[in-house]
């Protein structure tokens, strides 16, 4: 496995810094465009203190199953200029096809073996790329399947709930804030507006509450696996059930008992002020497991096949050893 420095040319001509893995071995190999949530990541999908990493352990998992992973800096982070608060919702979606369409035209990457791995906003990306020539499997980890203000509003919900209890009686009054300052989000024009004295990247907000990824995941025609843990706070498992319902062709649903949006394990009562500590923890490696076993079978599967080939149905992904967890299937 190496890691080689590609820069992806975005349509303003602005140069996205990013890191392809390669596996061991000649190509051409099958090959994954991961995309990461939102705010002001870096390719490894972290943020000041605030390290996700998922990057390297998703890109070592997949190259030791043959398979090669684009990753990049988002505009105004890392190695990428730009601004990041001036950067909107269908800006990082422009990106993320821009990239997409580097990787299909790199030199030893497969043009028609490539897959997409969405996480968080990542994932509403990746619903929007899936319906694109030459992608042969779409991995959601926990993406939403409603319209982005009942997203959003679902999510404050609750994270408020897991205030400290002294705090909770404040919850009318936050939420009384909360509306007046999504009312002023929309009511702006600018590109960064400011908020209580805060820089904020407004025209991303407006176009996420505006965006609905459902008629989406009913145009993708590829087999998809989608992946929210039941202590997700920050998206509903209860939308796993949406995709399954609207993806026309082949789809897994997953929800994973005590997994949350960082994707790492808790045992304890979710709230974001655990976020630190799990921090701390590897990505859950089961999760890895699930994630590149099955993007492994699906790629293989969709090498050299005809855009009607990648329609038909094929065998049902399975499970990591000893898991337990909810997993339904749906083949057309």
């Amino acid at each position: 496995m190496r890691d080689v420095d590609m820069t992806v040319t975005a349509d303003d001509e602005l140069s996205l810094a990013g890191t392809l893995t390669l596996p061991a071995g000649p190509g051409p190999h099958p090959a994954v465009l991961l995309l990461h949530g939102s705010g002001r990541l870096d390719r490894d999908a972290n943020t000041g203190r605030l390290r996700m990493e998922l990057g390297p352990p998703l890109a070592t998992a997949l190259a030791k199953d043959g398979i090669a992973t684009l990753r990049y800096d988002r505009r105004g982070v890392g190695a990428t200029s730009g601004d990041w608060r001036a950067t909107g919702f269908t800006d990082n979606r422009r990106d993320a096809a821009a990239a997409l369409r580097a990787l299909a035209g790199r030199p030893g990457i497969r043009a028609d073996a490539i897959g997409l791995v969405g996480h968080s906003e990542g994932a509403v990306h990746a619903m929007s790329l899936g319906t694109h020539p030459g992608v042969g499997a779409v991995v959601l980890l926990a993406g939403f399947a409603r319209p982005g203000e009942d997203a959003l509003r679902r999510q404050a919900e609750r994270i408020a709930r897991g205030l400290p209890a002294p705090l909770r009686p404040l919850l009318p009054v936050l939420r009384a804030l909360a509306a007046r300052h999504l009312a002023r989000i929309r009511a702006s024009s600018a590109d960064v507006a400011r908020f209580a004295g805060m820089p904020m990247n407004a025209r991303w907000m407006r176009e996420m509450l505006d965006h609905d990824p459902r008629p989406d995941l009913a145009n993708i025609r590829v087999p998809v696996l989608a992946i929210t843990g039941g202590k997700d706070i920050q998206v509903d498992p209860a939308d796993l059930d949406e995709i399954r319902r609207l993806v026309p062709g082949e789809v897994e649903v997953q929800r994973i008992p005590d997994l949350t949006h960082l994707l790492r394990r808790d045992l304890g009562r979710p709230s974001v002020r655990s976020y630190p500590r799990l921090l701390r923890q590897p990505v859950d490696a089961g999760l890895l497991v699930r994630v590149t076993g099955w993007l492994a079978r699906r790629l293989r599967e969709t090498s050299g096949k005809s855009d009607e080939d990648r329609e038909k149905p094929s065998a049902s992904g399975r499970e990591a050893p000893g898991e337990t967890e909810n997993s339904l299937v749906k083949s057309p």
